[in-house]
């Protein structure tokens, strides 16, 4: 189930809601991605997606599919909060 966080909560505060327990979801463009995590230079321009990221901001999954960023969650015993 995802929770939503309000928007004034910022990624940072999360870290002390419970590291390992606790992840945030977004969607973001391929661009943001490829400019924020040099590791993704290898995903291809123009696409929309959605990330998880650990409380820390840690980046944890990327799909172009919602769905399989909660079963990922899931899977990880990770509560999920979505930011906007």
């Amino acid at each position: 189930m995802t929770e939503h966080v309000p928007s004034a909560t910022a990624p940072f505060d999360l870290a002390s809601f419970g590291e390992g327990q606790i992840a945030y979801m977004r969607q973001m463009s391929s661009d943001e991605m490829r400019a924020r995590f040099p590791a993704a230079k290898s995903i291809q321009p123009g696409l929309k997606l959605w990330a998880l990221f650990g409380a820390d901001g840690t980046p944890l999954a990327v799909s172009d599919d919602r769905s399989s960023i909660l079963a990922s969650a899931t899977q990880n015993e990770l509560h999920t909060v979505s930011l906007h």
